[in-house]
């Protein structure tokens, strides 16, 4: 039981794995690792400098100058909270492109793993039950359709304040970014073939995390 223990969860886009792997590190006491928030910070910082985050040497030198760390679930870059300004539009538009380069995947797994070796984690991201903790204790891989991860995005968006944004264009940019992410030749977004599988389509945000504080504790 003092052993540290690691929750590894997977996801495409808009699925609802942060707002679940939030809770559960909550119910469990655990620190919240979003690894996804990691790769957003990098594509804000690239986009503020007025570079092009498909720009793969631009990229790597500014990663080279950047500080992300992780204080009381929240995200800071190079010292400065930046929680709200990941969720940004233009961020879920362009953090692929940063996400695929090999030397900034490496880069940000070796934090992830440096995170976890004092703490029992709850970590969430594309690649984490399969490149950055393949013997995590725990493995889920969140999914839901296009169409309500679409709705989700959009609603989201429009309670923000948003403009200019509409249903069909979030739903393309989901698509485009499955696409990128599931067939990058780093880490690509695949299910682990020993992660448990939940659909989050038809069911609420508690029953999600029922279900895994669930399997967790009996695991035990």
């Amino acid at each position: 039981m003092n052993k540290n223990i690691t929750i590894a969860i997977d996801g495409p886009a808009g699925a609802g794995k942060s707002t679940v792997a939030k809770k559960i590190a909550e119910i469990l006491s655990f620190e919240y690792i979003d690894t996804g928030a990691m790769y957003r910070a990098l594509t804000f910082k690239v986009l503020n400098l007025g570079l092009d985050p498909k720009s793969v040497d631009d990229v790597i030198d500014t990663m080279k100058s950047t500080s992300i760390d992780f204080r009381n679930n929240h995200i800071y870059l190079d010292n400065v909270q930046i929680d709200r300004e990941i969720r940004e539009n233009i961020i879920n538009q362009n953090v692929s492109y940063v996400a695929k380069i090999k030397e900034v995947r490496e880069g940000m797994v070796k934090i992830q793993r440096e995170l976890a070796k004092t703490k029992s984690v709850v970590m969430d991201g594309r690649d984490i039950a399969t490149v950055v903790f393949p013997n995590a204790d725990f493995k889920f891989f969140i999914t839901a359709s296009v169409e309500e991860r679409a709705n989700r995005r959009y609603k989201e968006l429009i309670e923000k304040g948003e403009k200019d944004i509409s249903y069909e264009n979030i739903k393309k940019e989901i698509e485009s970014r499955d696409k990128i992410d599931s067939t990058r030749e780093i880490a690509p977004l695949v299910e682990s073939k020993d992660a448990y599988r939940l659909d989050t389509t038809d069911k609420t945000i508690d029953e999600c995390v029922e279900e895994i504080i669930s399997i967790v504790s009996s695991g035990r």
